[in-house]
């Protein structure tokens, strides 16, 4: 399966060399959702691997304006803006496996940036001034099934017979 990009970077801003627009809560929230559907397209489950040098060049240069953009709006300074500020400053390198590895890393980089703007800044993301609890792990759960199903089994087995 292919995907088309020819068609966007004809209606992208990024392709018509526009400036930068004035920062407008719906531009700012336009600028996350754009930077989060080209990073889908790269690290999504269902999107295959660009197929020609010229897709992962139109990726690249997407992913470039978004972290351009994204930037702009973030704290300078910060470890995601830093990461993806030195990606994009690289070339991108020859070959198949080493260009679409650099794609994806971009795209990890970008992911974070999008993150880091999209929750307003580096502090924990506030719920009407409460706190947000940290979301257990996989293997957290998978204890706490395992003691839960064990002290199931103590109980059922000190229960005497009838």
């Amino acid at each position: 399966m292919r995907l088309s990009l020819k068609r966007r970077r004809d209606g992208s801003r990024l392709a018509g060399g526009h400036g930068r627009r004035a920062e407008a809560p719906e531009s700012e929230r336009d600028d996350v959702v754009a930077a989060s559907e080209t990073v889908t397209l790269v690290l999504g489950e269902d999107s295959p691997l660009p197929e020609s040098a010229a897709d992962v060049e139109d990726l690249v240069f997407r992913l470039r304006g978004h972290v351009a953009q994204l930037g702009a709006r973030a704290d300078p300074g910060i470890p995601a803006l830093l990461r993806a500020q030195q990606l994009c400053s690289d070339s991108i390198p020859e070959g198949f496996v080493r260009s679409r590895v650099y794609l994806v890393r971009l795209a990890e980089a970008t992911q974070k940036l999008t993150a880091y703007v999209e929750r307003g800044g580096s502090g924990p993301i506030s719920v009407e001034g409460g706190r947000r609890w940290r979301r257990p792990t996989v293997n957290v759960l998978r204890g706490a099934v395992f003691a839960l199903a064990m002290a199931c089994l103590v109980f059922a087995a000190s229960v005497p017979r009838t």
